[in-house]
C-alpha cells in the first residue's frame, strides 16, 4: 500500500499520524475489544508508544470514516515469506455491525493480490465467532484447527492460559 491511502465508498485506509491518538486509546483501552489480541487493554501511556510504532509500520493501517475523519480501528496486512501476507483487525466497538471491518479487508486483500501478493492468512480464536465469520464472508477457507497451540496470558498461579488457533486463507485467483 506504501503511503497512497485507500478509499472506499465509506472509509479511508491510510497510514498511522499523531492525530489518532484519542481515537486509538478509545479502543485499545477497551476490554471487550481487545479480548482476543495477544496484548491486554493499554493505558493511555502504552496508547501513545504504541502509536509511535503504528506510525512507524508499513504493515499496519488505520480505518478513517470518510463522513466523520474519525479513526474507527485498524487492518494489519503484515510481511511473511513467499508472497504471503498475515491479515488482522480490530475495531472500535461502537463501530461494529456494520460492515466496516469487511470493507476495510477486503479493499486491503484486493490491493495486496493486484500488487503480487500470492497468499493472505490470517488465524483467530474460535471463540471469535465474529471473526471467523468474517473471514469467511471474506472468501477466506479454514485450513485448520490448531489445539491449544498458543498463549497470551497466565493465570494467577503463572500457568499458561492455553488458546486453540483457527487458520484461514484465501488464494491470489488471478495466479
Amino acid at each position: 500500500m506504501e503511503n497512497t491511502p485507500i478509499t472506499t465508498d465509506r472509509l479511508i485506509i491510510r497510514r498511522y499520524e499523531e492525530r489518532d491518538l484519542d481515537d486509538l486509546y478509545e479502543y485499545l483501552s477497551d476490554e471487550e475489544v481487545v479480548r482476543f489480541e495477544p496484548y491486554s487493554a493499554l493505558s493511555f501511556e502504552e496508547t501513545k508508544k504504541n502509536l509511535e510504532w503504528r506510525i512507524s509500520s508499513d504493515e499496519i493501517f488505520a480505518i478513517e470514516l470518510k463522513s466523520t475523519g474519525k479513526m474507527i480501528g485498524n487492518v494489519f496486512l503484515g510481511k511473511r515469506e513467499c508472497e504471503t501476507r498475515e491479515l488482522g483487525y480490530v475495531l472500535n466497538k461502537k463501530f461494529w455491525k456494520n460492515g466496516y471491518a469487511f470493507e476495510a479487508c477486503i479493499s486491503m486483500c484486493k490491493n495486496a493480490f493486484s500488487n503480487g501478493t500470492h497468499r493472505i492468512e490470517a488465524n483467530c480464536d474460535p471463540l471469535n465467532i465474529a471473526s471467523w465469520n468474517l473471514l469467511e464472508r471474506l472468501g477466506f477457507v479454514r485450513e485448520g484447527h490448531l489445539r491449544k497451540d498458543i498463549y497470551f496470558r497466565k493465570d494467577k498461579n503463572g500457568n499458561p492460559i492455553w488458546k486453540d488457533t483457527y487458520i484461514y486463507s484465501k488464494l491470489n485467483e488471478k495466479q
